[in-house]
């Protein structure tokens, strides 16, 4: 009998939260807000280059294919709403996500991704500058 009750115990302790599957991409962009952590050009930080009004910006993605930009705080232009509609889609097999509109003022509506966790969201993207030429930027959000 007692060499049974250390078997039914390595039993039950191997029943743990890392046998369930790991989340999709879907599931890991979709299940919480996410918020500006850091942007770089060509390995330099261009964080304090942005808009304020644009990095505390709160971006969401639904499961659905919808997703909604909160102006946060702060407001690029007082006349925006509050809270700005997009669509965005999964492309070359989930490589890319599209949206409908920028997520950044200037720039591009197609996200290389780079990196996607629990916790963390990272995707490249071209922004064109009202001067110069094109750069091509890393963003990274957290929740």
């Amino acid at each position: 009998m007692l060499i049974g009750l250390p078997t039914a115990l390595l039993s039950f302790s191997s029943c743990d939260k890392n046998d369930d599957p790991p989340k999709t991409k879907t599931q890991l962009l979709t299940q919480s807000t996410w918020k500006f952590k850091t942007a770089t050009a060509n390995g330099t930080d261009v964080s304090s280059s942005l808009q304020t009004c644009q990095k505390d910006n709160l971006l969401t993605f639904s499961s659905g294919g919808n997703g909604n930009v909160n102006e946060g705080p702060s407001k690029c232009n007082g006349a925006d709403p509050d809270n700005i509609p997009f669509t965005w889609a999964f492309a070359s097999g989930e490589t890319l996500i599209n949206v409908s509109n920028p997520l950044f003022t200037n720039g591009a509506t197609s996200l290389t991704l780079l990196s996607l966790t629990e916790t963390e969201l990272v995707v490249e993207m071209l922004y064109n500058p009202p001067i110069g030429p094109a750069i091509t930027m890393v963003i990274t959000f957290i929740h």
